[in-house]
């Protein structure tokens, strides 16, 4: 298997986890996590796409490199910000802890459950 290759589904299996990790993630903090973790795999498919584009011993395109290093720059500065975002809320809610921002997804059964509960206390 080539390096290529190899990067390539290494790429692949960045953008999995971070799709499920933005799907199954209960808490703000995870979410955020999984979309750098999406993001990172979307740069290096890109580099490796830039790369296996150049002709036989060639270097790379420098555009599609100055592109992911960019994006890594915007990536991080983002991901600064909804950080402080969220630590921000965080303390503004009286919540003792960060992954506590976001109600933990809840099953739809017992979701009604517990709305039937308090309308049988009161009737």
């Amino acid at each position: 298997m080539s390096p290529i290759t190899l990067y390539g589904h290494l790429g692949s299996l960045l953008v999995g986890l971070g799709l499920y990790g933005l799907i199954v993630g209960a808490s703000a903090l995870r979410k955020i996590l999984a979309f750098n973790l999406l993001g990172s795999g979307v740069f290096l498919l890109f580099g490796v796409i830039a790369l296996r584009g150049a002709g036989a011993g060639f270097s790379g395109d420098p555009v599609p490199q100055a592109l992911v290093i960019t994006g890594l720059v915007v990536a991080f500065a983002a991901t600064a910000l909804a950080v402080g975002l969220l630590v921000r809320l965080a303390e503004t809610a009286g919540l003792g802890d960060v992954d506590d921002a976001l109600p933990p997804a809840t099953d739809p059964a017992s979701a009604r459950e517990a709305e039937r509960a308090p309308a049988e206390e009161m009737g």
